[in-house]
């Protein structure tokens, strides 16, 4: 492997792997801690604020859907029909 190679990788990890750094200044360590604390509260906003949208937007799907339809008449492609026959309870051996 050429040595340009070799320097380019380890350059590479060096940029990928490490693990940035804190500010040494306390003001400046105070001012990211806070700006990641908001970052993180508008996500949580950001996330609530869909969340609710995506609950509206389903339940205004479900009353389009069900606009034409009258409240408690089943349609006759949804009627349960079949033979049923009732299983009793399993009995398992006494284990001696």
């Amino acid at each position: 492997m050429s040595s340009f190679h070799r320097r380019t990788f380890l350059r590479f990890r060096n940029l990928a792997f490490n693990a940035p750094r804190r500010p040494r200044h306390p003001l400046l360590r105070v001012a990211v801690g806070l700006l990641g604390v908001a970052l993180l509260l508008a996500l949580v906003v950001v996330g609530v604020f869909v969340g609710a949208a995506m609950l509206a937007g389903g339940l205004l799907w479900r009353l389009w859907v069900q606009r034409g339809a009258r409240a408690g008449v089943r349609r006759r492609d949804q009627a349960f029909e079949g033979s049923y026959r009732v299983v009793g309870k399993a009995q398992l051996p006494l284990a001696h």
